[in-house]
């Protein structure tokens, strides 16, 4: 059973919020990070991509990096622009994108359920990734970056959800993309004791984005306990930040790859490879380039768009992740014909979030790559089952939008 606990956030003085909050550290590249804490010098990337502060001469991962990180944000606290909540509350972030809204309760899981299954993962994690994080919560002594988790909708925390949405947002900001974010602060102790009650009787939570996040959450809070033997289990540190939605409010979008050449054949010969694989039809160029449906996908080649379904013999329904769309094109055409063996550590291979579009596909081919592949969504669904069965998902299988904001509530351990 799924165990919460309320915590009190450091966030923003109420004024600067919209300033302050950030897209995650990771969707950035350390140049795109560098001009935003330029165009914006309030915003939390000083402090979760705190090498934007140094010269390139300093690498992202030097010690003084994570110091800078921790000074930055003792320094915003001090001068009045974060604040630290007076008592322990849980918090609702509301997200408003193109008219659909989604709404999560922000509070502190348990690494405990982390480790025992509770809280479900879809996908691998890299060390080197782990331990930039590791280091940044650390020196920070805070969680900057919630983990987004998912759950199965409860009527009963619907409910409570409309309750303190009657009350006035400590925050209401739309950001530069055009997001709206809402933030309530749940301080009353009854509403508390029922989101607790709730929670405690769900027996899985899912990691929908941030396993890195998660896990380097977790490695901290055991580190923690090692060099504090006399540890209770109620420190901070045995607590992860976490913002849990709903299934039934989150989307996901389509996550495309693009690959950097035929792998020596001509557009010709790799066009028959696909062909003898899958069901190929030529699109006019009228006709939408997304795929519609689940079992097909798209592809972009020589200037022209194809429509690529899957044999009926190919699918493997019995095998969640088999049966993935992602998976038949990796085992189908990703890996016997062009090469890509594994696509985490694959320098050929690059993915690319549906957000941006078809026209970015269309783009990097006419630029830097040979091929682009558009998948159909993988559903929540999927990942749910996927998790379950304690198996792991293709990387790069799922893309949420819109992104949480990093900044707005902040866990001190």
């Amino acid at each position: 059973m799924a165990e919460l606990r309320p915590f009190a956030s450091i966030r923003p003085c109420k004024g600067k919020a919209a300033k302050i909050a950030a897209l995650p550290y990771d969707v950035y590249s350390r140049e795109e990070a560098a001009r935003i804490v330029e165009k914006n010098p309030d915003t939390f990337l000083k402090i979760d991509r705190a090498e934007t502060q140094f010269p390139l001469s300093v690498g992202m991962y030097d010690e003084k990096v994570y110091e800078r990180a921790h000074d930055t944000l003792m320094e915003m606290i001090a001068e009045g622009s974060f604040v630290r909540e007076e008592k322990k509350c849980f918090y609702l972030y509301e997200l408003t994108m193109n008219g659909r809204v989604q709404t999560g309760i922000v509070a502190c899981a348990a690494i405990e359920d982390y480790l025992s299954g509770v809280i479900k993962k879809h996908e691998n994690t890299r060390a080197d990734k782990e331990e930039d994080r590791i280091r940044h919560v650390d020196a920070c002594n805070a969680q900057t970056g919630p983990i987004f988790l998912a759950y199965r909708a409860d009527a009963r925390i619907g409910e409570l959800t409309k309750e303190v949405k009657q009350q006035e947002a400590e925050y209401d900001f739309v950001s530069e993309d055009g997001i709206r974010h809402r933030v309530f602060v749940i301080g009353n102790e009854a509403l508390i004791a029922e989101i607790e009650r709730v929670f405690a009787g769900i027996d899985s939570i899912y990691i929908a984005d941030g396993h890195h996040r998660a896990a380097s959450a977790v490695k901290v809070g055991l580190k923690r306990r090692e060099q504090n033997p006399s540890s209770t289990g109620e420190e901070e540190f045995n607590y992860f930040l976490s913002v849990l939605f709903p299934d039934e409010e989150l989307m996901i979008l389509d996550y495309n790859r693009l690959v950097r050449d035929l792998n020596g054949y001509s557009a010709e010969e790799f066009y028959q490879e696909v062909s003898r694989r899958f069901e190929v039809t030529a699109l006019e160029n009228n006709e939408e380039k997304r795929p519609g449906e689940r079992g097909c996908f798209t592809m972009y080649l020589e200037g022209r768009w194809f429509l690529c379904r899957i044999k009926p013999e190919d699918r493997k329904p019995q095998d969640v992740v088999a049966d993935l769309d992602v998976s038949v094109l990796q085992e189908r055409l990703l890996l016997p014909v062009l090469g890509i063996c594994d696509p985490r550590t694959d320098k050929r291979i690059d993915f690319v979030g549906g957000i941006r579009g078809m026209e970015e596909l269309e783009r990097r081919c006419n630029e830097d790559c040979a091929v682009a592949f558009a998948m159909y969504p993988t559903s929540i669904g999927e990942l749910f089952a996927v998790a379950d069965a304690g198996r792991l998902m293709p990387p790069k299988s799922t893309w949420f939008e819109p992104k949480l904001r990093s900044g707005l509530l902040i866990h001190e351990i």
